[in-house]
């Protein structure tokens, strides 16, 4: 096989290059692999392989680094990055400089074998769909923060867009961060240095709204005494971040459909048009397609808007994250109130994680600056946490099994475990079979039939999942 179409992996873990090399032979990929950014590069002058896969953190040079010197000698070259990081920078900043895609750690080697496939492939058509990391922008902080599968989605699509002006969607339960989501894409796009501005359009009356976003002309209504410029013109070649946008008047969907179509539109009271380049980038609570089939949202605004969809899941679908989160917020709440960090008990962590979180991470921030407030010691005890958490808890949480073991199974994954079926299965069994047997009081003829079993099935479950001596 030719170099062209061999895959090279750089990792100063010995154990990652093991992993790889064996999953990527596996399928049938020609895989060399290398402890240091310089020993890749040395080869490099050499020969040319089909792609890379690199980590980020290495002792003698870094993956973003080594990412910079192959695209001065190697534009073309396909290269995913690996990073054990959790927050979006990390995954925006490996689309920034460039990377062909990015591969947060521990990872799943199905992925990473698709990912290497891709790669291959898209080295052999020579497609040019990676950004070339010519103008990489200085990253920002935005707070937004997971390790779990569903927010590296929302990393990766934000990473995509960085190049990008094109109009975005974002959808979500209300809290989930939309408009950090919106602030991101800005930060990350050719018009960061240029205005961002927010509005919520379902917390202005609709009298107003109008003038808000468009702005009046002197005398235009009682009131009036100067023109006002408004929300289009104050974004004028940055990004305008419409909140709520599913609670808009048909009007001013009217309004905002001409302006995103034309670039120009009339201030309120005005008869000379105002031409604008804007980004806009919209976020909804509500089901967008339902309003537009009861009538109450224009279709046609609809797919203006719908050009490009990123989902934010709930923080109860990535529990995984409430750690990290918890320990972002706590660290923000000590130094805004210039006070000690707290600590959770690891009880507590526990309870946090499996609550429903109906606030989603707005809730989640409130919460942690009110334990920084109100805990009187450094560690935060399960009696430190507010009371109606414990409310919550009982009526949202006890009947969502399904919830709970999807997390349970995500978390799992995250931790790079692997059968777990063979793990999960029998503990499920033991479970549905000691609730059985205590409704029937031991009866097992009658536990069998609660079950769904055979008796004779019951009894080999019986001896499979306890010794005899402990059989209940």
């Amino acid at each position: 096989m030719p170099q062209s179409e061999a895959i090279w992996v750089v990792d100063d873990d010995q154990s990652i290059r093991w992993v790889l090399e064996k999953a990527l032979s596996r399928a049938d990929m020609e895989v060399q692999t290398f402890d240091s950014a310089a020993a890749l590069l040395k080869s490099l002058k050499r020969n040319t392989p089909g792609a890379i896969i690199s980590d980020i953190r290495m002792p003698d040079m870094d993956g973003f680094e080594l990412l910079g010197n192959i695209k001065a000698t190697h534009n073309e070259l396909p290269v995913i990055i690996m990073t054990a990081h959790s927050d979006m920078d990390s995954a925006v900043s490996a689309f920034e400089s460039g990377a062909f895609e990015y591969l947060p750690k521990p990872f799943d080697v199905n992925e990473a074998t698709e990912l290497a496939k891709r790669a291959l492939e898209h080295s052999k058509n020579n497609r040019n769909l990676a950004p070339t990391g010519d103008d990489v922008q200085e990253l920002k902080q935005t707070g937004i923060i997971g390790k779990s599968v569903a927010m590296q989605s929302v990393f990766r699509a934000i990473g995509r867009l960085s190049k990008s002006s094109i109009s975005v969607l974002i959808t979500g339960e209300s809290g989930t961060g939309k408009e950090l989501v919106a602030a991101a894409l800005h930060e990350h796009s050719p018009r960061s240095d240029k205005p961002f501005i927010a509005i919520n359009t379902a917390a202005i009356p609709k009298d107003l709204l109008e003038s808000e976003l468009f702005g009046h002309e002197k005398g235009a209504f009682t009131g009036a005494h100067a023109l006002r410029k408004g929300r289009f013109e104050q974004a004028n070649h940055g990004t305008l971040f419409l909140d709520e946008i599913g609670d808009m008047s048909a009007d001013l969907q009217t309004r905002l459909l001409r302006v995103l179509s034309d670039g120009k539109f009339y201030r309120v009271g005005g008869h000379v048009p105002v031409d604008v380049d804007v980004r806009v980038v919209a976020a909804t609570h509500q089901e967008l397609e339902q309003r537009v089939a009861e009538g109450l949202f224009r279709e046609d605004l609809f797919h203006r808007l719908n050009v490009i969809r990123i989902q934010l899941p709930p923080l109860r679908d990535r529990s995984s994250d409430i750690p990290l989160l918890l320990n972002h917020f706590l660290q923000r709440a000590a130094e805004d109130l210039q006070v000690e960090k707290k600590a959770l008990l690891p009880d507590v962590i526990d309870f946090l994680e499996a609550l429903p979180w109906p606030g989603n991470v707005r809730q989640l921030e409130n919460i942690s600056r009110w334990m920084t407030v109100m805990a009187a010691g450094r560690d935060v005890t399960m009696d430190d946490l507010p009371p109606e958490l414990s409310n919550v808890q009982k009526v949202s949480v006890a009947g969502d099994w399904r919830v709970q073991l999807g997390n349970e199974i995500q978390q799992r994954f995250e931790a790079g475990e692997s059968r777990i079926l063979d793990q999960l299965v029998p503990e499920f069994e033991r479970l549905a079979l000691e609730a059985a047997l205590q409704k029937t009081a031991g009866r097992k003829k009658d536990a069998a039939e609660l079950l769904g079993w055979g008796r004779n099935t019951l009894t080999r479950k019986l001896k499979e999942i306890y010794p005899p001596s402990v059989q209940p």
